[in-house]
């Protein structure tokens, strides 16, 4: 049986679990629009390419929090001017993105030394959050979340239709380079807890939970930020328990979380049916 108290006797621990909380909290909210607006996999390819960065970091001997922070700003951007500049291939826009931020990653990391720490990057580590990490992610998430909070309508507007955002006189352009901004600074930052190949999680299941269940877009905000605290604590207890690597922890508690709720509407649906 887990002795759940003695996780807070440990500093590196109160960190971890902080910071999971607040990415719990504003990852799910940047996926909502991601998910409604069909760009879900730019995540995916912005935590790709946030090896970049690590991987430059760790050569050039600079903070390679850092270099993920900078790779993943510029590639969200070249990812939203090429699909504004041909919205007809903004599929291939984070393709090529993430193939290109992937192949340098991969040729940085023969070159990088310590090799533990460019795999805490890939899957993330319960014990690599640092001070500094922490209040950059204390920062990044009160913005994700006053933005959410102070541009609501707009966010919503965006996410259903463009063109209905546009008419409702919403700044677009700002708008999305804020949103764009502040996804990518997030998804850099939350590389060390949860992994660069399994980010995407955290910003997805979530809120394909909450859209089994909820009937409006605010009911999908709440639950999606509710059930990414579930998994994101569950995750990172049993990480540190069985001393195996948080981010899948965090993904397997995810998808149970899918099945369960599949689970659920099935047999509501036979309810109603009856």
């Amino acid at each position: 049986m887990f002795d759940i108290l003695s996780i807070f006797q440990f500093e590196f621990m109160r960190r971890t679990l902080l910071a999971g909380l607040l990415l719990a909290i504003s990852l799910p909210l940047i996926g909502i629009v991601m998910i409604n607006r069909k760009t879900s996999m730019v995540s995916d390819a912005l935590s790709h390419v946030s090896l970049t960065g690590v991987g430059l970091g760790l050569i050039m001997g600079f903070d390679p929090v850092i270099g993920a922070i900078f790779s993943c700003i510029v590639a969200g951007f070249f990812i939203e001017i090429i699909r504004e500049k041909m919205p007809q291939f903004g599929d291939m826009s984070v393709a090529v993105i993430m193939s290109a931020g992937l192949g340098l990653a991969v040729l940085l990391a023969d070159f990088a030394p310590g090799g533990n720490t460019f795999e805490s990057y890939l899957f993330g580590s319960v014990s690599a959050v640092t001070v500094v990490d922490l209040i950059a992610i204390i920062i990044v998430s009160v913005l994700v979340i006053g933005i959410s909070i102070i541009c609501y309508s707009a966010l919503m507007d965006l996410a259903i239709d463009l063109t209905l955002a546009r008419l409702a006189g919403v700044q677009v352009r700002l708008i999305n380079s804020i949103f764009t901004l502040l996804s990518a600074i997030a998804i850099a930052l939350a590389c060390k807890v949860v992994g660069a190949l399994l980010v995407v999680s955290l910003i997805a299941l979530p809120v394909a939970c909450a859209l089994i269940v909820s009937r409006s877009y605010l009911q999908t905000c709440i639950i999606a930020v509710i059930l990414g605290v579930i998994f994101t604590m569950a995750g990172l207890i049993f990480s540190y328990f069985e001393d195996v690597r948080p981010g899948g922890s965090i993904v397997v508690a995810s998808c149970l979380g899918i099945v369960l709720f599949l689970i659920y509407k099935h047999f509501r649906v036979l309810k109603v049916k009856k």
